[in-house]
């Protein structure tokens, strides 16, 4: 039997935004996200060596980005994509994620801040993402990284941004050593409304609501990113509908128990398994949507984080 719902992550629910998708704009998704992060300011974030504003390209220009990493030598290289629906989110309501993967990889990582909708909509996000990707990979040694050890993360939407653009990278030559993708979108087929694709994915009823991220607040979402329904198919949008995933980076693949995206998460795992790709899955027993953030409440969320990303340190170390 899995785990039942960590106290403390049971407390944290009702003060969690985004739940309630019949009042939320795009703007107060932003605002609520930015909030959330600013109330942590008395907590120090996890000290880094070095943290620098610094710019990427992007699909349509220059993108701001933030540089982080541990001492001066050759190291891992991570660019990082943030969570929030594609809607919200930014460079600081996912700094000390950021923060934590330098802190637990030992990699530079580049925190991209992507085109969000519905000013950009899709493929605005996805192409800022890729474009930015090889930025990086062009001037590597900028950074004080190789390109043996290049990675993709993200969390959420982000984590669908780091799957996608490591599709991308395969098709395009670019070699990553790992992709961690953090209870990630990977299919929008029906824009999470469609009875019958919804019913493909049971934790899509089973964790409808009650667990902070819903299913009605990811058909808002998927509604603003995009401009047009059919391009839900379009594989920038749902890895899993790629014709084939064989020669895509190494990953690892974390989902919550209480979460809507749990089985798409897990379909995602088993077809990157299932098409030859080294796969490793946590399935974040106890846990919902958003709980790489909720570490410094919940031990059960530090604990199943951290080993995430050890597994994902792990892949880095060894490149390609």
């Amino acid at each position: 039997m899995p785990l039942p719902l960590d106290p403390v992550v049971a407390q944290i629910i009702p003060l969690l935004p985004l739940r309630d998708p019949t009042t939320m704009t795009p703007q107060s998704a932003r605002d609520s996200l930015r909030a959330l992060a600013d109330a942590r300011a008395a907590v120090p974030p996890p000290p880094v060596d070095h943290v620098s504003n610094i710019e990427v390209n992007g699909g349509a220009g220059k993108r701001p980005a933030r540089l982080y990493r541990n001492g001066s030598g050759k190291a891992p290289t991570v660019i990082f994509f943030h969570g929030g629906g594609w809607v919200a989110g930014d460079l600081e309501t996912h700094d000390r994620q950021a923060r934590n993967l330098v802190i637990e990889t030992g990699a530079v990582v580049i925190s991209v801040d992507y085109r969000r909708p519905p000013e950009t909509r899709f493929p605005g996000a996805f192409e800022d993402a890729f474009a930015a990707i090889r930025d990086v990979t062009s001037r590597i040694g900028e950074f004080g990284g190789d390109l043996a050890r290049i990675g993709v993360a993200g969390d959420s939407a982000g984590g669908n941004l780091a799957a996608v653009t490591a599709l991308a990278c395969r098709d395009a030559g670019i070699k990553l050593a790992a992709q961690l993708l953090v209870y990630p979108v990977t299919d929008v087929v029906g824009n999470f409304a469609d009875a019958a694709e919804n019913a493909k994915f049971p934790s899509r009823a089973e964790n409808a609501e009650g667990y902070f991220l819903t299913r009605a607040t990811m058909e808002w979402f998927c509604g603003h990113y995009l401009a047009d329904k059919a391009d839900g198919a379009d594989w920038r949008v749902s890895p899993l509908r790629a014709t084939s995933l064989a020669g895509v980076a190494p990953a690892v693949v974390t989902t919550a128990w209480f979460d809507p995206l749990r089985d798409e998460g897990h379909a995602y795992a088993k077809a990157l398994e299932a098409a030859g790709v080294p796969v490793t899955y946590h399935t974040g027993e106890g846990l919902i949507h958003g709980y790489f953030g909720l570490g410094d409440a919940s031990e059960t969320a530090r604990a199943e984080a951290q080993r995430a990303r050890a597994d994902f340190k792990a892949l880095l170390v060894r490149g390609i």
